[in-house]
């Protein structure tokens, strides 16, 4: 009769989130969208024991970082399961934010992880146009409209209002990772955009310690655990049809830690 029971019995499985490249900064980047049906399944199908979010991202649009996180929460509520992070290369600024959507967080010794901080970015054409003897004309009904164009001179007034839009974002950030992980966190200096390495991220609470995926996996259930990949494949044609520019803001993303 046992015999018999363990051929019945199901081997325990995972379901793994791949979160792979800069969020929402253009074509073929992580949005809720894209990742919408993905997610879901890993949720529902084949009834997993937990979720596992396998992470390599330095961040991205704020937006679409708090819609992903908050699919992950309510799909983990709605089916009573655990989710578990793990963080290869990168988990930084918007990377750390899909981090914050587990219950417990893990990294390799080289991660880079933190950068609770909000940036923007741009460029400034105004004189080269002026050296050119070009004019660029523009109308507008709102005197807004124009805000932080690249083509004008910068204002001080747009620069006020803009960093009044980035602090908002900030504190929602903050908050995410306040109420995420409460009383874990330690030290100074968590939401100043500093980053950290793995033994450093665990020291300041941002992250539950130092493991990788399957190891760690294997001792919460068993040798015999089976993982199920869930997430887009980038093939040539969505390498192909990214957008110059996209891929140039997805290289500056990589390039301010190293990567």
């Amino acid at each position: 009769m046992k015999n018999l029971l363990k051929l019945f019995k199901s081997t325990p499985k995972v379901a793994v989130i791949r979160l792979n490249g800069a969020i929402g900064t253009g074509r073929g980047s992580l949005t809720d969208t894209s990742l919408a049906p993905f997610i879901e399944k890993a949720f529902t199908k084949g009834k997993p024991k937990a979720v596992a979010l396998l992470i390599n991202s330095p961040g991205g649009s704020p937006a679409q970082s708090a819609l992903i996180a908050a699919r992950i929460r309510r799909l983990a509520a709605e089916e009573e399961l655990e989710v578990f992070a793990f963080v290869e290369d990168v988990a930084a600024s918007g990377g750390y934010w899909l981090a914050t959507a587990a219950d417990q967080i893990y990294a390799d010794d080289n991660s880079v992880l933190g950068s609770i901080g909000v940036i923007s970015g741009g460029f400034g054409f105004h004189e080269f146009l002026k050296s050119h003897g070009v004019e660029r004309r523009v109308h507008t009904a709102g005197e807004s409209k124009s805000m932080m164009d690249p083509f004008q001179p910068e204002k001080e007034e747009d620069v006020i209002r803009l960093k009044e839009i980035m602090s908002h974002i900030h504190m929602n950030f903050i908050k995410q990772v306040r109420q995420r992980r409460g009383a874990k966190l330690s030290g100074e200096n968590l939401f100043n955009g500093e980053i950290w390495l793995g033994q450093q991220a665990v020291e300041n609470g941002l992250i539950d310690g130092i493991s990788h995926l399957v190891p760690e996996m294997k001792s919460r259930f068993g040798d015999k655990v089976q993982f199920k990949v869930y997430g887009p494949k980038k093939g040539l044609l969505a390498r192909f049809g990214a957008t110059v520019l996209a891929q140039i803001e997805e290289r500056r993303l990589w390039a301010r830690f190293g990567l």
